[in-house]
Formats: structure tokens, C-alpha cells, sequence
């Protein structure tokens, strides 16, 4: 049995050659190459193909794979926005995912965000290394005094709550298919226009699908409170950046904290140094000294790095076998 994995970075490299140790028997082969109609090729001969990518697997990409008999695609990732259903259906694709590597990841990146924007870390970071040692006018907020609304409750909201429960802040949330447990706390409110009323800062735990695009926009930035904090380390589509920016430049937005953008393809994970953005919003937005944009990486952790790797290789090698992994995508 082969198995071939496509875009390996030098940091999955580790956790690819445990794998390894532990199944002996199979075959593994990768390049650093994302997957597109070109490198397709490269797969023949697998049984299963392990794929990480921002590109999308269109109907010409996953007809090309096809054509060199592999239609099990294992992502290292959890996201599936960027796969065209339509055509994997037709060409019989077995697909899966990486839903749950490790919520405490993206959780702990969203909160030290919010934690850092609370108390004015990056002015002061500025001031420090000009060797301006003044406490004022960089005065910051506690996060005991702050009401934190969570949209989306599931396994990477709830890790966020117990952190923003262990600095003494108050919690209230919101979801669509509330968990019974929240439920019980008494921490959900009945509406999104009630949190947004209610909430000194807000954070997003939810998928980018449809329903939920551009759901942070100048509509209900109006609904928040003035002088709201917004934390996005979940999906780029969630926020109208637009939106966000005219709220920031009024003073409604108090200060943004993003790790993933909209428009991120080609421009995250790139190096720019010397050269100009070509999205102008990005490099107004890290001029700000109330804005903190990291470049998608809260999920970037050698535990959740580890996870990706071992759970898309072990379902990789159910697929091959005939078998359907519990990570397997419905569709």
C-alpha cells in the first residue's frame, strides 16, 4: 500500500517520520509541491493521496488525480470550503478531514489576542524598543471587567470560555444548537443581536460556510456597543474587512485582532519583506497600533501539527483499505 502527501512542510516532517515509524508496512512518499492538475501526476501508483492546501481542489484537479487512479484525498486540515462537491461526487472521491486537532490551539491564540489588545501590548512593545519607558498614555483594561460574547460553542469556543472563566470575565454566547451543558450555566442569550448589544469584546467560533458570510458588517458592527473589540481566528469570510476598517476609523471598533483574512491566498505565508502588499488593507491594518494581524497561525503548534498529520495518514490508510475513517467527510 502507497500513499503520497502533497505540500509536507518542513515542520510536518517530524511528526510524517513518526507516523512512519508506526506503520512500517506502508509506503509513504510526498513532495512540498501543493496539489494542482500539474503535480496530479505525481500520485500515480498510490492508493490514497494526504493533502494541505489554500488552493482550491477544483473539477480539473481532481479529475487529473483521478486520471492517475487516486480518489482517496485525505486533508490535513479541517476546513472543506475549497473543494468542488459536485465533481467529487460524480467522480467517485472518498474524502476526509481533520475536524478536531486541537481546539486548545486556535482558543489559546484567540484569548492571548484579546488579552494583548486589552492591555495595549503592541504600543507598548513600540514604545520599549524606542527605549520609552513611560507608563501613559498606554493605560489597558482587565479582562475580569470585560463582557466576552462567543459565537459558536463548539469544541474550540467552549476551550475559550474556560480560559476567559479562568481570568474572571464574563461570559455570554451564542449558538445555533446550544450545548446543554452552557445551557444550563445560563450563559447563552437568545439572539446574535442581543450579544452584540451586550458584549465588550467578541470572538468567532463558527465554520465559514454560507449562512455565516460576512456576518460581522456594518449592520451589526452598528448593534455593538461603542468601543467594541473583535477577535476573528476562525474563518476570513466571516468579517466584512470593509466594514471592520470604516468601524476602526470611527472609533466603534476599539481595536481587531485577526488571523485569517478573506483575501489570504498568495498573501499569507508569503514573505514580503522589502516589497509592497499587494492588498493595501492588510498594511493599513498592521500600521494600526489597536489592530493585531497574524498571518493564520493559530492553529500552528506542534501538537496540532502533529494530529493533522496522524489522523489524514491513519485515514488515508482506511480509505485504501476499503474502510471509512470516523473523519470522513459526508457530502
Amino acid at each position: 500500500m502507497k500513499v503520497f502527501a502533497y505540500g509536507i512542510r518542513d515542520d510536518e516532517k517530524p511528526a510524517l517520520k513518526d507516523w512512519e515509524s508506526q506503520n512500517p508496512e506502508i509506503e509513504v512518499d510526498y513532495t512540498q509541491e501543493l496539489l494542482t492538475p500539474e503535480t496530479a501526476k505525481l500520485a500515480e501508483g498510490a492508493d490514497s493521496a494526504v493533502v494541505y492546501q489554500q488552493l482550491d481542489y477544483t473539477k480539473e484537479t481532481l479529475e487529473a488525480l483521478a486520471a492517475v487512479g487516486v480518489k482517496n484525498m485525505s486533508l490535513r486540515n479541517v476546513g472543506t470550503d475549497n473543494i468542488d462537491f459536485d465533481a467529487a461526487k460524480e467522480l467517485g472521491f472518498n474524502i476526509s478531514n481533520v475536524p478536531v486537532y486541537s481546539p486548545n490551539a486556535i482558543a489559546e491564540h484567540s484569548m492571548i489576542q484579546l488579552s494583548r489588545l486589552l492591555r495595549r501590548t503592541k504600543p507598548m512593545d513600540n514604545k520599549v524598543a524606542k527605549h520609552d519607558l513611560r507608563w501613559a498614555p498606554t493605560i489597558g483594561r482587565e479582562m475580569r471587567m470585560q463582557t466576552v460574547g462567543i459565537i459558536g460553542t463548539g469544541n474550540i469556543g467552549r476551550k475559550a470560555i474556560n480560559i476567559l472563566k479562568g481570568f474572571g470575565a464574563k461570559v455570554i454566547a451564542y449558538d445555533m444548537f446550544p450545548n446543554k451543558e452552557l445551557q444550563e450555566e445560563g450563559l447563552y442569550v437568545d439572539s446574535l443581536d442581543e450579544l452584540y448589544a451586550q458584549a465588550d469584546a467578541i470572538s468567532m467560533y463558527v465554520p465559514g460556510v454560507p449562512a455565516n458570510h460576512h456576518m460581522i458588517n456594518k449592520d451589526s458592527i452598528a448593534k455593538m456597543k461603542d468601543g467594541v473589540v473583535i477577535v476573528n481566528c476562525s474563518r476570513g469570510n466571516l468579517v466584512d474587512i470593509d466594514a471592520v476598517i470604516d468601524g476602526l476609523n470611527s472609533g466603534k471598533i476599539s481595536d481587531f485582532a485577526m488571523d485569517v483574512y478573506e483575501e489570504e491566498v498568495g498573501l499569507f505565508n508569503e514573505d514580503w519583506s522589502g516589497k509592497e502588499f499587494p492588498d493595501p488593507k492588510i498594511a493599513d491594518l498592521i500600521a494600526r497600533d489597536n489592530v493585531l494581524v497574524t498571518p493564520h497561525i493559530a492553529f500552528y503548534t506542534t501538537k496540532a501539527v502533529d494530529e493533522m498529520v496522524h489522523q489524514s495518514f491513519d485515514a488515508a490508510v482506511s480509505f485504501a483499505k476499503g474502510e471509512k475513517p470516523s473523519i470522513a467527510v459526508d457530502y
